[in-house]
């Protein structure tokens, strides 16, 4: 009896919490709405003042991009009669890469609208017009700012060669500056010029390579060490590596820039890669690049969300990563992240810009005492590069990967192997379990009591362990 009143009182309790939360969700949401739109005007007039530039804001004008036959893109603001002509190569292909959630992305009023109207016509029959339609050209909606983007990449221009007033200064986030060379930034460890094997390690968004060099480098044995090459790299825009205002941070470019800076530039031909959270998605693409070359393929927290037919796949990844609830507070930090520009604009202002700040605040606070490279690698990056990875490769690739998954299932023979924190908030555990339901010879591990980053940090040592044990079976298969 008295397990069943239990029962009903926490399951009322969980309605009303669910309720609340919805409740609540409205409110806030609809002041970020406002917050957002006002503060994007905030940063056009600062922008404006502080570096003599006008820019068209993200979440206003748009822009009717006409793709002819001749490869050409006319582009027209609205408003506007005159077009302009932009030239570009490979254009249909420089498009794609672009996910339409960096200037296209619906207002939460407008979401709960669209939502009520859908449930209210679901009921109602449409009949489809039988009058014939005039053929129209193939048209799509494109912010022109990405277009002049595009072309400036296309014929080596860079529209934003320094730091923006609004990003970091110092020496350590500009480094790259002082350098020739335009390649990633990449700590390497093990073996110089007689290592058997490499091992590629790609840390995850708002992240570094200390995530690997801090924990795991240290914890692996010495005939490890003797055996293979560790590298682990700072991807484009992240920590010690060039962060060009003037990228797109697509997956391309994040593709092709690890390439030239640890492939090519440390001479690997075959390697283990090991990736955690975005990193999984770069993983997947270079695999499929270089099927013959990957030895093992070691996911931790693939962020993988097979896309219902009928939806928009960015939007509907979009909605599953940063789901404008303001509970758990990990759903509120990712939805102000994914859905509110210059909000996350304003937190990377008070963050990155001053991470100095905060770093000797820690450091007279904990007493020097506590080892802060996660802190930096979570505030070492511009809003630029954050903004822009988040969208074009976390959403955007979101079609990608199903036959990203297909391709090394039937193409690549490599063992497959996912990790996932049972107490993971960031990305849920089917996740990994959609990835084995794509490729069924992939190993699961659910790792319990872990979390997003304690499936590494506090088990350092046991996960060293696991990874030689798969680099050594791979290299026996």
């Amino acid at each position: 009896m008295e397990f069943s009143v239990m029962c009903k009182t926490r399951h009322v309790l969980t309605l009303i919490g669910t309720e609340l939360n919805i409740v609540l969700s409205f409110i806030v949401f609809c002041f970020l709405d406002i917050l957002d739109f006002v503060l994007c005007f905030v940063y056009k007039v600062l922008d404006f003042c502080i570096e003599s530039e006008w820019k068209n804001p993200s979440s206003g004008s748009y822009s009717a991009a006409t793709l002819d036959g001749s490869g050409k893109i006319i582009v027209s603001e609205q408003g506007e009669t005159e077009s302009e002509v932009v030239y570009l190569t490979s254009t249909k292909f420089q498009l794609e890469e672009i996910s339409d959630t960096l200037y296209s992305r619906p207002s939460f009023v407008t979401e709960v609208s669209n939502q009520l109207k859908k449930f209210t016509f679901d009921t109602v029959t449409i009949t489809k017009s039988t009058e014939k339609k005039k053929p129209t050209r193939s048209t799509i909606t494109i912010n022109s700012t990405i277009v002049k983007l595009l072309q400036g990449r296309m014929i080596g221009q860079y529209l934003y060669p320094i730091t923006r007033w609004s990003d970091c200064d110092c020496q350590f986030c500009n480094s790259w500056t002082y350098s020739t060379k335009r390649t990633l930034f990449v700590k390497s460890d093990g073996p110089k010029d007689q290592a058997k094997e490499d091992v590629v390690f790609i840390h995850g968004f708002v992240s570094s390579s200390a995530f690997w060099t801090e924990t795991l480098f240290p914890n692996f044995s010495s005939k490890a060490k003797s055996i293979y090459r560790l590298l682990a790299v700072d991807l484009l825009g992240f920590g010690r590596s060039p962060k060009p205002n003037d990228s797109l941070y697509t997956l391309r470019e994040h593709v092709d820039m690890i390439e030239k800076s640890v492939l090519e530039g440390y001479g690997v031909r075959s390697f283990h890669i090991v990736a955690h959270s975005l990193g999984c998605i770069l993983a997947l693409a270079i695999a499929v690049k270089h099927p013959e070359s990957v030895k093992s393929l070691t996911l931790l927290a693939p962020p993988y969300y097979p896309v219902p037919k009928g939806e928009s796949a960015t939007l509907y990844v979009m909605r599953r990563v940063a789901p404008r609830r303001v509970w758990p507070p990990m759903a509120l930090c990712a939805s102000i992240g994914g859905w509110y520009q210059y909000i996350a604009r304003t937190v990377s202002l008070v963050l990155c810009k001053n991470h100095r700040l905060w770093d000797f605040l820690i450091k007279i606070i904990t007493g020097n005492r506590i080892r802060t490279f996660l802190l930096e690698g979570f505030i070492r990056h511009t809003h630029i590069a954050s903004w822009h990875t988040l969208h074009n490769v976390i959403f955007g690739t979101s079609g990608k990967l199903d036959r990203y998954l297909d391709v090394i299932r039937d193409r690549l023979s490599c063992d497959v192997t996912v990790f996932h924190g049972e107490d993971d908030e960031v990305i849920p555990l089917e996740c990994s379990y959609n990835v084995q339901r794509r490729i069924p010879r992939a190993r699961v591990k659910v790792v319990e009591n872990k979390d997003h980053i304690t499936i590494v940090v506090g088990r350092q040592k046991e996960f060293a362990r696991e990874l030689e044990e798969i680099w050594k079976k791979s290299t026996k298969n």
